[in-house]
């Protein structure tokens, strides 16, 4: 007896075309080549999030673009800025400032300095029917809330006379001495231990 073929999922290469795909059709017909000059990790996130997600889809609509990506080794003494330098078919030159925008902020003003009339037709579209310009352009501005840090930090005390407290400052807690003065019930092996 044979099993039923069960239906597989999207295979990866259906996900990748899709993504490419994604509507707005990122088509610059009046530019030459684009150079992107970046920190190779640790800074510049919205420049690097905007290679990784929307550079491909500017690759797949523009076979023949020149793209050029600079990822450079940055110190913290370094003031290496993210910028874009487009060249135009008409031999005119403009570099975009990408210091601390969004990936999808930096694809809204690449498009509406080279990009075609479809782009505009697609702003117009998306405000018609209250959809984001971009994708991913409604996580924009939205902060994500970090987790609080625990600082652990040791004061060594002022006498060396046995007995004295040792205080331990953990994140906003503060614990004196070798007594807690705590209201919850101690658990696990702070239950068992003195």
């Amino acid at each position: 007896m044979t099993q039923p073929k069960t239906a597989l999922g999207p295979s990866r290469l259906s996900k990748i075309l899709a993504g490419l795909t994604t509507r707005p059709r990122l088509e610059l017909r009046s530019l030459q080549s684009l150079k992107l000059t970046l920190a190779a990790k640790n800074d510049h996130f919205g420049a690097r999030h905007f290679v990784r997600e929307q550079l491909p889809r500017i690759r797949y609509a523009n076979p023949d673009l020149n793209i050029q990506v600079s990822k450079l080794t940055k110190h913290p003494s370094d003031q290496l800025k993210p910028q874009m330098m487009l060249t135009f078919s008409d031999g005119g030159v403009r570099t975009l400032d990408l210091q601390d925008k969004w990936s999808t902020t930096i694809v809204k003003e690449l498009m509406d300095v080279a990009g075609c009339s479809s782009w505009q037709k697609w702003k117009e579209e998306a405000s018609e029917l209250g959809l984001p310009v971009v994708p991913g352009e409604e996580r924009e501005g939205r902060k994500v809330a970090k987790k609080p840090q625990r600082i652990s930090t040791w004061k060594k005390p002022s006498s060396t006379r046995l007995g004295s407290p040792l205080v331990q400052i953990v994140g906003a807690n503060l614990e004196v001495g070798r007594t807690s003065h705590s209201s919850q019930p101690k658990a696990g092996a702070a239950a068992v231990l003195p």
